[in-house]
Protein backbone atom coordinates (compact mmCIF):
# COMPACT_ATOMS: atom_id res chain seq x y z
CA UNK A 1 0.00 0.00 0.00
CA UNK A 2 1.27 3.57 -0.65
CA UNK A 3 0.02 6.95 0.30
CA UNK A 4 0.83 10.26 -1.73
CA UNK A 5 3.82 11.86 -0.53
CA UNK A 6 4.22 16.21 -0.37
CA UNK A 7 6.72 18.75 0.06
CA UNK A 8 6.96 21.61 2.32
CA UNK A 9 9.17 24.35 2.10
CA UNK A 10 10.42 26.20 5.91
CA UNK A 11 12.67 29.20 6.10
CA UNK A 12 14.26 29.87 8.67
CA UNK A 13 14.74 32.84 10.31
CA UNK A 14 17.36 34.84 11.19
CA UNK A 15 20.15 33.25 9.11
CA UNK A 16 22.52 31.91 10.95
CA UNK A 17 25.48 29.45 9.87
CA UNK A 18 26.43 28.63 13.73
CA UNK A 19 23.16 28.06 14.34
CA UNK A 20 22.15 26.47 11.29
CA UNK A 21 24.97 23.77 12.02
CA UNK A 22 23.78 23.37 15.29
CA UNK A 23 20.68 22.39 14.43
CA UNK A 24 21.14 19.88 11.60
CA UNK A 25 23.74 18.02 13.99
CA UNK A 26 27.36 16.68 12.86
CA UNK A 27 27.28 16.14 9.36
CA UNK A 28 23.67 16.25 9.49
CA UNK A 29 22.85 13.98 12.35
CA UNK A 30 19.72 15.47 14.13
CA UNK A 31 17.92 15.54 10.36
CA UNK A 32 19.12 11.80 10.18
CA UNK A 33 17.56 11.26 13.44
CA UNK A 34 14.46 12.91 12.31
CA UNK A 35 13.85 11.41 9.06
CA UNK A 36 14.47 7.62 10.42
CA UNK A 37 12.30 8.10 13.22
CA UNK A 38 9.32 9.71 10.99
CA UNK A 39 9.36 8.40 7.92
CA UNK A 40 10.10 11.96 5.60
CA UNK A 41 13.32 12.96 3.72
CA UNK A 42 15.29 16.10 4.81
CA UNK A 43 17.20 18.24 2.68
CA UNK A 44 17.95 22.08 2.83
CA UNK A 45 19.94 25.00 1.21
CA UNK A 46 21.27 28.00 3.30
CA UNK A 47 18.36 28.28 5.98
CA UNK A 48 15.72 27.01 3.70
CA UNK A 49 14.38 23.38 4.21
CA UNK A 50 12.46 20.91 2.48
CA UNK A 51 10.55 18.02 4.12
CA UNK A 52 9.39 15.64 1.84
CA UNK A 53 6.65 12.91 3.07
CA UNK A 54 3.17 12.41 4.40
CA UNK A 55 1.12 15.76 4.51
CA UNK A 56 0.11 15.57 8.07
CA UNK A 57 4.15 14.55 8.89
CA UNK A 58 5.76 17.13 7.05
CA UNK A 59 3.83 20.04 8.75
CA UNK A 60 4.65 18.31 12.22
CA UNK A 61 8.62 18.65 11.23
CA UNK A 62 7.92 21.77 10.26
CA UNK A 63 7.27 22.93 13.47
CA UNK A 64 10.06 20.43 15.14
CA UNK A 65 12.39 22.48 13.08
CA UNK A 66 11.12 25.53 13.82
CA UNK A 67 11.03 24.75 18.04
CA UNK A 68 14.84 23.41 17.64
CA UNK A 69 15.94 26.42 15.44
CA UNK A 70 14.80 28.55 18.47
CA UNK A 71 16.91 26.72 20.94
CA UNK A 72 19.51 27.46 19.06
CA UNK A 73 19.18 31.02 19.58
CA UNK A 74 22.74 33.17 20.44
CA UNK A 75 22.89 33.55 23.90
CA UNK A 76 25.77 35.64 25.33
CA UNK A 77 27.94 35.21 21.76
CA UNK A 78 27.33 31.80 21.42
CA UNK A 79 24.97 29.51 19.76
CA UNK A 80 22.59 27.14 22.09
CA UNK A 81 23.47 23.39 20.85
CA UNK A 82 20.58 20.43 20.70
CA UNK A 83 21.79 17.96 22.83
CA UNK A 84 21.03 14.04 21.83
CA UNK A 85 18.83 13.88 24.92
CA UNK A 86 17.02 17.18 24.02
CA UNK A 87 16.36 16.12 20.05
CA UNK A 88 15.02 12.43 21.73
CA UNK A 89 12.28 14.22 24.06
CA UNK A 90 11.40 16.52 21.13
CA UNK A 91 10.68 13.05 18.77
CA UNK A 92 8.83 11.52 21.51
CA UNK A 93 6.63 14.42 22.32
CA UNK A 94 5.66 15.72 18.97
CA UNK A 95 2.04 15.15 18.65
CA UNK A 96 2.14 12.88 15.20
CA UNK A 97 2.25 9.17 15.26
CA UNK A 98 5.96 7.83 13.53
CA UNK A 99 5.26 7.05 10.01
CA UNK A 100 7.23 4.43 8.95
CA UNK A 101 7.57 4.30 4.71
CA UNK A 102 5.54 1.72 3.75
CA UNK A 103 7.99 0.27 0.74
CA UNK A 104 9.69 -2.95 2.13
CA UNK A 105 12.16 -2.28 -0.36
CA UNK A 106 13.45 0.97 1.18
CA UNK A 107 14.22 -0.55 4.54
CA UNK A 108 15.74 -3.35 2.43
CA UNK A 109 18.29 -0.54 1.71
CA UNK A 110 18.51 0.94 5.24
CA UNK A 111 20.61 -1.65 6.57
CA UNK A 112 23.89 -2.46 4.42
CA UNK A 113 26.95 -3.80 6.36
CA UNK A 114 29.56 -4.92 4.31
CA UNK A 115 31.29 -8.00 5.79
CA UNK A 116 33.33 -10.64 4.54
CA UNK A 117 30.02 -12.35 3.27
CA UNK A 118 28.68 -9.16 1.37
CA UNK A 119 26.09 -7.00 2.07
CA UNK A 120 23.32 -7.74 4.87
CA UNK A 121 20.24 -7.41 4.37
CA UNK A 122 16.88 -8.37 5.02
CA UNK A 123 15.70 -11.61 2.78
CA UNK A 124 11.62 -11.53 3.73
CA UNK A 125 8.99 -9.79 3.84
CA UNK A 126 8.89 -10.20 7.80
CA UNK A 127 12.66 -9.55 8.31
CA UNK A 128 11.88 -5.71 6.35
CA UNK A 129 9.31 -5.58 8.56
CA UNK A 130 11.52 -6.57 11.81
CA UNK A 131 14.17 -3.92 10.22
CA UNK A 132 11.38 -1.28 9.58
CA UNK A 133 10.19 -1.90 13.42
CA UNK A 134 13.96 -1.52 14.78
CA UNK A 135 14.63 1.85 13.09
CA UNK A 136 11.27 3.40 13.71
CA UNK A 137 10.93 2.00 17.45
CA UNK A 138 12.84 2.62 20.95
CA UNK A 139 12.45 -1.01 21.44
CA UNK A 140 11.44 -3.84 19.54
CA UNK A 141 10.93 -7.69 20.02
CA UNK A 142 11.74 -10.39 17.44
CA UNK A 143 9.51 -13.46 18.81
CA UNK A 144 9.68 -16.84 17.30
CA UNK A 145 11.31 -19.87 16.32
CA UNK A 146 15.29 -20.64 16.27
CA UNK A 147 16.74 -19.42 12.81
CA UNK A 148 14.55 -16.67 11.31
CA UNK A 149 17.39 -13.89 11.55
CA UNK A 150 16.31 -12.40 15.03
CA UNK A 151 19.72 -12.27 16.54
CA UNK A 152 21.39 -11.56 13.26
CA UNK A 153 19.57 -8.70 11.78
CA UNK A 154 19.53 -6.92 15.68
CA UNK A 155 23.19 -7.40 15.41
CA UNK A 156 23.38 -5.55 11.97
CA UNK A 157 21.40 -3.09 12.67
CA UNK A 158 23.59 -2.54 15.88
CA UNK A 159 26.58 -2.44 13.78
CA UNK A 160 25.23 0.30 11.23
CA UNK A 161 24.39 2.49 14.13
CA UNK A 162 27.81 2.50 15.23
CA UNK A 163 29.15 2.64 12.20
CA UNK A 164 27.41 6.03 11.00
CA UNK A 165 27.59 7.16 14.93
CA UNK A 166 24.29 7.14 15.94
CA UNK A 167 25.29 5.32 19.20
CA UNK A 168 28.60 5.44 21.03
CA UNK A 169 28.36 1.65 22.07
CA UNK A 170 26.87 -2.01 21.59
CA UNK A 171 25.97 -3.89 24.31
CA UNK A 172 24.47 -7.42 23.85
CA UNK A 173 23.46 -9.12 26.94
CA UNK A 174 21.55 -12.85 27.16
CA UNK A 175 20.58 -14.64 30.20
CA UNK A 176 22.94 -17.38 31.69
CA UNK A 177 20.62 -20.38 31.37
CA UNK A 178 21.64 -24.01 30.40
CA UNK A 179 19.69 -25.44 27.49
CA UNK A 180 17.93 -27.90 29.63
CA UNK A 181 21.76 -29.21 31.57
CA UNK A 182 23.20 -28.55 35.02
CA UNK A 183 26.88 -27.66 34.04
CA UNK A 184 28.50 -27.17 37.35
CA UNK A 185 31.04 -25.86 38.59
CA UNK A 186 32.96 -23.94 34.98
CA UNK A 187 37.10 -23.76 35.60
CA UNK A 188 38.18 -20.40 34.64
CA UNK A 189 38.11 -16.15 35.33
CA UNK A 190 34.82 -14.63 34.74
CA UNK A 191 34.82 -14.32 31.09
CA UNK A 192 35.74 -17.73 30.85
CA UNK A 193 32.73 -18.92 32.57
CA UNK A 194 30.13 -16.52 30.60
CA UNK A 195 31.84 -16.76 27.29
CA UNK A 196 29.93 -20.17 26.02
CA UNK A 197 26.68 -18.13 26.71
CA UNK A 198 27.21 -15.77 24.67
CA UNK A 199 29.36 -17.08 21.94
CA UNK A 200 26.36 -16.57 19.03
CA UNK A 201 26.69 -12.89 19.80
CA UNK A 202 30.49 -12.86 19.62
CA UNK A 203 30.17 -14.57 16.17
CA UNK A 204 27.60 -12.37 14.56
CA UNK A 205 30.13 -9.41 15.35
CA UNK A 206 33.11 -11.79 14.11
CA UNK A 207 31.48 -11.75 10.97
CA UNK A 208 30.59 -8.47 10.32
CA UNK A 209 33.33 -6.43 12.01
CA UNK A 210 35.98 -8.88 12.05
CA UNK A 211 37.96 -10.38 14.61
CA UNK A 212 40.71 -8.13 15.20
CA UNK A 213 38.27 -5.14 15.09
CA UNK A 214 35.93 -6.88 17.45
CA UNK A 215 38.33 -7.24 20.22
CA UNK A 216 39.91 -3.93 20.05
CA UNK A 217 36.32 -2.65 20.33
CA UNK A 218 35.92 -4.48 22.98
CA UNK A 219 39.35 -3.60 25.24
CA UNK A 220 37.97 0.11 24.36
CA UNK A 221 34.47 -0.41 25.67
CA UNK A 222 32.79 0.48 22.68
CA UNK A 223 31.44 -2.99 22.54
CA UNK A 224 30.67 -4.60 25.71
CA UNK A 225 29.18 -8.03 25.80
CA UNK A 226 27.75 -9.51 29.46
CA UNK A 227 25.48 -11.47 31.12
CA UNK A 228 21.86 -10.12 32.33
CA UNK A 229 22.78 -9.98 35.69
CA UNK A 230 25.30 -6.99 35.15
CA UNK A 231 22.22 -5.03 33.85
CA UNK A 232 20.77 -4.00 37.31
CA UNK A 233 21.38 -0.82 38.54
CA UNK A 234 22.91 0.61 35.46
CA UNK A 235 21.23 3.57 32.96
CA UNK A 236 22.26 2.74 29.41
CA UNK A 237 22.34 6.27 27.39
CA UNK A 238 23.76 6.78 23.81
CA UNK A 239 23.37 2.33 23.16
CA UNK A 240 22.70 -0.20 21.39
CA UNK A 241 20.88 -2.81 23.59
CA UNK A 242 20.75 -6.15 22.76
CA UNK A 243 19.02 -8.66 24.98
CA UNK A 244 19.35 -12.30 23.54
CA UNK A 245 17.44 -15.30 24.72
CA UNK A 246 15.17 -13.21 26.19
CA UNK A 247 12.83 -16.56 26.52
CA UNK A 248 14.60 -17.79 29.71
CA UNK A 249 14.47 -14.43 31.61
CA UNK A 250 12.15 -14.37 34.53
CA UNK A 251 9.19 -11.24 34.57
CA UNK A 252 11.97 -9.66 37.14
CA UNK A 253 14.90 -9.82 34.71
CA UNK A 254 12.42 -8.75 31.60
CA UNK A 255 11.19 -5.54 33.44
CA UNK A 256 14.90 -4.84 35.16
CA UNK A 257 16.40 -5.21 31.83
CA UNK A 258 13.49 -2.58 30.34
CA UNK A 259 13.85 0.03 32.28
CA UNK A 260 17.72 0.25 32.20
CA UNK A 261 17.03 2.45 28.98
CA UNK A 262 18.35 5.81 28.72
CA UNK A 263 18.47 8.72 26.30
CA UNK A 264 19.24 7.93 22.66
CA UNK A 265 19.15 4.45 23.01
CA UNK A 266 17.59 1.52 21.65
CA UNK A 267 16.87 -1.75 22.77
CA UNK A 268 15.97 -5.01 20.56
CA UNK A 269 14.78 -8.14 22.48
CA UNK A 270 14.94 -11.52 20.68
CA UNK A 271 13.58 -15.25 21.60
CA UNK A 272 11.74 -18.02 21.28
CA UNK A 273 9.11 -18.95 23.75
CA UNK A 274 8.60 -22.24 22.17
CA UNK A 275 12.13 -23.07 24.12
CA UNK A 276 12.15 -22.32 28.08
CA UNK A 277 14.81 -23.14 29.88
CA UNK A 278 13.78 -21.54 33.02
CA UNK A 279 13.12 -23.87 36.20
CA UNK A 280 9.63 -25.54 36.11
CA UNK A 281 7.04 -23.56 36.93
CA UNK A 282 8.48 -20.40 36.44
CA UNK A 283 6.76 -18.01 34.24
CA UNK A 284 9.19 -16.39 31.05
CA UNK A 285 9.33 -12.59 31.05
CA UNK A 286 8.71 -12.51 27.53
CA UNK A 287 5.73 -14.20 27.61
CA UNK A 288 4.53 -11.57 30.04
CA UNK A 289 5.97 -8.94 28.32
CA UNK A 290 4.51 -9.45 25.12
CA UNK A 291 1.12 -9.54 27.54
CA UNK A 292 1.78 -6.25 29.18
CA UNK A 293 3.27 -4.13 26.53
CA UNK A 294 1.65 -5.03 23.36
CA UNK A 295 -0.25 -1.78 23.02
CA UNK A 296 2.46 0.43 24.35
CA UNK A 297 3.66 3.35 21.67
CA UNK A 298 7.10 3.31 20.82
CA UNK A 299 7.89 -0.81 21.26
CA UNK A 300 7.22 -3.14 18.50
CA UNK A 301 6.90 -7.11 18.11
CA UNK A 302 7.50 -9.15 15.20
CA UNK A 303 6.66 -12.55 15.38
CA UNK A 304 8.65 -15.30 13.07
CA UNK A 305 6.86 -18.56 11.71
CA UNK A 306 8.82 -21.35 10.65
CA UNK A 307 8.62 -19.96 7.07
CA UNK A 308 10.80 -17.57 7.98
CA UNK A 309 13.82 -20.07 8.34
CA UNK A 310 16.61 -18.65 6.82
CA UNK A 311 18.49 -22.06 7.87
CA UNK A 312 18.46 -25.52 5.85
CA UNK A 313 15.10 -26.33 4.58
CA UNK A 314 15.20 -28.98 6.85
CA UNK A 315 15.00 -26.64 10.02
CA UNK A 316 11.65 -25.67 8.97
CA UNK A 317 10.36 -28.55 8.24
CA UNK A 318 11.70 -29.84 11.82
CA UNK A 319 10.39 -26.60 13.24
CA UNK A 320 6.43 -27.03 12.07
CA UNK A 321 6.53 -30.97 12.78
CA UNK A 322 7.55 -29.98 16.57
CA UNK A 323 4.86 -27.24 16.06
CA UNK A 324 2.17 -30.08 15.00
CA UNK A 325 3.21 -32.51 17.97
CA UNK A 326 2.82 -30.05 20.57
CA UNK A 327 -0.89 -28.66 19.09
CA UNK A 328 -2.00 -32.31 19.30
CA UNK A 329 -0.52 -32.74 22.47
CA UNK A 330 -1.78 -29.38 24.31
CA UNK A 331 1.38 -29.16 25.89
CA UNK A 332 0.97 -26.44 28.82
CA UNK A 333 2.64 -22.83 28.26
CA UNK A 334 4.75 -21.76 30.76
Amino acid sequence: MTTDKISHEVSLEPLDNNRLANLCGPLDDNLRRIERRLGVELSYRGNVFKVHGKNIVCKAVIELLKSLYVETAIVKGKAGTISQEGLHLALTELNVLEQPTDNAAEFDQMVTIKTKRGIIKPRNENQSLYVQNILTNDISFGVGVAGTGKTYLAVACAVDALERQEVRRILLTRPAVEAGEKLGFLPGDLSQKVDPYLRPLYDALFEMLGFEKVEKLIERNVIEVAPLAYMRGRTLNDAYVILDESQNTTVEQMKMFLTRIGFNSKAVITGDITQVDLPRGQRSGLRHAIEVLDDIKGVSFNYFQAKDVVRHPVVGRIIEAYEKHDSHNQTPAR
